[in-house]
């Protein structure tokens, strides 16, 4: 279900039941693109087999989805298009036209082609864990992230959404992992990155490797900074912790060979939410332990 988690937390007031939530979210709906519009960002059904709510609240957590929608207009075809009736004005004038002219010309093209331009959709998950007033975005850029909590905000006006800070900077927490001070719970994956510290531009990843191996831990001891690392949760899942607090990668081990409810994707949908959301707060639990 989630493959990244960018967490956020809030201190506002948050809807009772499901049906206020999704209620709440109306006023920020997806609405498809209009002729002349480029993009289009709203809330959807997440669970559409439940019905036309814009929650799905279980296991103490709210399911919302993003979606966004975007008209594909190639620059190419506006530029094809765009020397066809630069041509013709050439033709028709006389002359060169000025770089006004240009620019008009190109608007004309565009607002001309627009309407008649394919359109695509993505999808943002996220979830509000409701006790902690924490909110976990699958987004694997800022921008999708950013894109999400605006839309967000909409819905609220008020919410004061930031993102979750520690006490401790998680960096330490990867290093001191990645040199083999491993608490309970926590193990060291295949997979890390690192920086070097004169220059922001080298980076250094090792994939598929024995990360307790000396030679690559004796980088970061040389004075590189960890700055990804991967891990494994209580035997549960994996994934990649970045120095910002930021899970990339996420998969729950042995899912790959769990059967596929074909008949009831609703109740899939529930059992995979649970997991993700016990998982998660198991986890940010223990983050606190060890971060403050």
């Amino acid at each position: 279900m989630f493959r990244n988690v960018r967490l956020y937390s809030f201190s506002n007031s948050w809807p009772d039941s499901e049906e206020d939530l999704s209620a709440a979210l109306e006023g920020a709906a997806f609405k498809p693109c209009g002729p002349l519009t480029v993009r289009s960002n709203g809330w959807e059904p997440p669970a559409p087999e439940a019905g036309d709510s814009l929650a799905r609240r279980v296991n103490g957590a709210d399911l919302v989805r993003l979606r966004s929608q975007s008209r594909v207009l190639p620059a190419a075809a506006v530029n094809e298009e765009l020397d066809v009736r630069i041509d013709d004005y050439r033709q028709r004038m006389g002359e060169e036209p000025s770089g006004r002219e240009k620019r008009r010309l190109k608007a004309e093209v565009r607002d001309e082609l627009l309407p008649k331009s394919m359109v695509k959709s993505d999808r943002i998950w996220g979830f509000v864990d409701i006790g902690s007033k924490t909110v976990c975005i699958d987004a694997a850029q800022p921008a999708m992230a950013e894109r999400f909590e605006r839309r967000l905000k909409a819905a609220f006006g008020d919410l004061d959404l930031e993102p979750l800070r520690f006490e401790s900077p998680v960096g330490e927490l990867l290093t001191a992992l990645f040199l083999g001070d491993v608490p309970a719970n926590f193990a060291l994956g295949h997979e890390c990155r690192m920086q070097a510290a004169s220059d922001e531009v080298s980076t250094v990843r090792w994939t598929n490797f024995d990360l307790s191996d000396a030679t690559i831990r004796r980088h970061v001891v040389d004075g590189m900074r960890l700055t990804h690392l991967g891990l494994v949760y209580d035997n549960i899942m994996s994934f990649v912790l970045d120095e910002n607090g930021v899970i990339t990668k996420l998969k729950f081990l042995g899912m790959d060979d769990a059967p596929d409810d074909e008949n009831d994707p609703l109740a899939r949908l529930d059992a995979e939410f649970v997991l993700l959301t016990g998982s998660l707060r198991a986890l940010l639990k223990d983050l606190q332990k060890l971060l403050g």
